[in-house]
């Protein structure tokens, strides 16, 4: 949410070792790039933070005024037992502005515990707060979009063009206000099911609010979110203009692409992600003429995995845990030509020489909907393509040409020759 302040209770490193990893970009405001913290000290700790917590909030509201703060627990303050909520609730009655705890310290699970957690803080004191100024028979919220490269501005344009008005993106992009008149979309579409189902759930419970869950990655699944939500509308004219839209785009889409499938056909690529990335992907390299010869499934729903099932065929190798060494032994053999993923894999794919392309949300490049896969698709051939691959294959120059008779000058050696001459 891009008009907030975030403030992590905690100590320093809590919000700087986090900070900015995820690569969310805002069409507005940019105060949610700034890291607010309460850096809690030994006797803050021994004695309670709340009142240094209490101060924060009234500096950042008075220096900043934003439209809301947003709290967030850490491991520390969740040990010696701060009560964030009465604090946000005090500071939220004083200050007349909303302050809202997002309880979800680090030791409480994975990350995508901690993303239900903020889905449910959001529930809980966010949406269903405000009203929209108006609303359309066609509203709709993205849930689990996060706005990664603004990939999602790649994606509104095909919304606006057959009539679909989006209410609310949860929360890519977002500003406070859209989140809390979500509850009167008339759809929710999931892109990131794993993380925030929680959300479509409930307000589907609360609200009446049905939900479906779609993907912007890849050709066929860009094609068939367009047509579900026209269908689910039931609008014969949204219907016939989706198909309008799907017809130019895809037209214009494949001429821009040959150059680069003449390249990628036949590939084979690793493909370690997360979510719904990990079957997404798989039908977006197809579209390319590349095969993904192994997926992961650690953060798959089981939904997830059934269509991962589909899109691998049944000698894909599905990978529950995927630690180097395992990456490694399944790229040799499969004789994959690339590994996808995410940056914390770099190394692994570089000490084995092999070609790499960044996935995760730590990249720069967007790759959601027709102009993604473009973007997806150069990215792909300059990693493929590039002439280090070649350099680093060779053997070292002073193993070249070494006969039986010959040996090799140790380095000691080379120095003083060097020296002397």
């Amino acid at each position: 949410v891009t008009d907030v302040a975030h403030l992590v209770h905690g100590p320093l490193a809590c919000s700087g070792n986090s900070w900015e990893s995820r690569g969310s970009l805002s069409s507005g405001p940019s105060l949610y790039k700034m890291g607010f913290t309460t850096d809690l000290s030994e006797n803050d700790i021994i004695f309670g933070g709340e009142k240094k917590l209490y101060k924060a909030i009234s500096q950042t509201i008075k220096r900043y005024d934003p439209a809301a703060v947003f709290v967030y627990s850490t491991c520390v303050t969740a040990l010696i037992g701060d009560d964030l909520d009465a604090v946000c609730e005090a500071a939220s009655k004083k200050f007349n502005k909303p302050v809202i705890p997002v309880n979800s310290p680090g030791f409480v699970g994975s990350k995508n515990l901690g993303n239900r957690l903020a889905g449910e803080a959001l529930l809980e004191h966010v949406v269903g707060t405000e009203e929209p100024e108006y609303t359309t028979k066609y509203d709709v919220n993205l849930i689990g979009e996060y706005n990664i490269a603004g990939e999602m501005w790649g994606v509104l344009p095909l919304f606006e063009k057959v009539g679909i008005r989006v209410l609310s993106k949860i929360t890519g992009d977002a500003r406070y206000r859209e989140v809390a008149y979500a509850h009167r979309a008339k759809l929710n579409v999931m892109i990131c099911s794993k993380a925030l189902i929680n959300m479509a759930t409930k307000m589907q419970d609360r609200y009446g609010i049905p939900y479906i869950e779609e993907s912007f990655y890849g050709v066929e699944d860009v094609n068939r979110c367009l047509r579900n939500i026209a269908k689910h509308f039931g609008d014969v004219e949204m219907q016939e203009k989706v198909e309008k839209v799907i017809a130019e785009e895809t037209a214009a889409l494949d001429i821009a692409l040959e150059p680069y499938r003449q390249k990628l056909r036949g590939k084979r690529v690793v493909l370690y992600t997360g979510g719904v990335k990990s079957w997404s992907i798989i039908s977006a390299a197809k579209d390319l003429g590349i095969e993904v010869v192994a997926t992961s499934t650690k953060k798959s729903t089981e939904e997830d995995k059934a269509k991962i099932k589909k899109l691998l065929g049944k000698d894909g190798i599905m990978m529950q845990k995927g630690n180097p060494t395992e990456l490694l032994r399944v790229i040799d053999k499969t004789k994959a030509d690339m590994l996808i993923a995410g940056g914390r894999n770099q190394y692994t794919a570089i000490k084995a020489r092999v070609p790499f392309l960044d996935i995760n949300q730590e990249r720069h490049h967007p790759y959601a909907g027709y102009v993604g896969m473009v973007e997806m698709a150069r990215e792909l051939c300059e990693a493929l393509y590039s002439p280090v691959w070649e350099q680093v294959r060779k053997p070292a120059p002073w193993t070249v040409g070494i006969g039986a008779s010959e040996q090799p000058v140790a380095n000691s050696e080379v120095v003083l020759s060097a020296v002397s001459a």
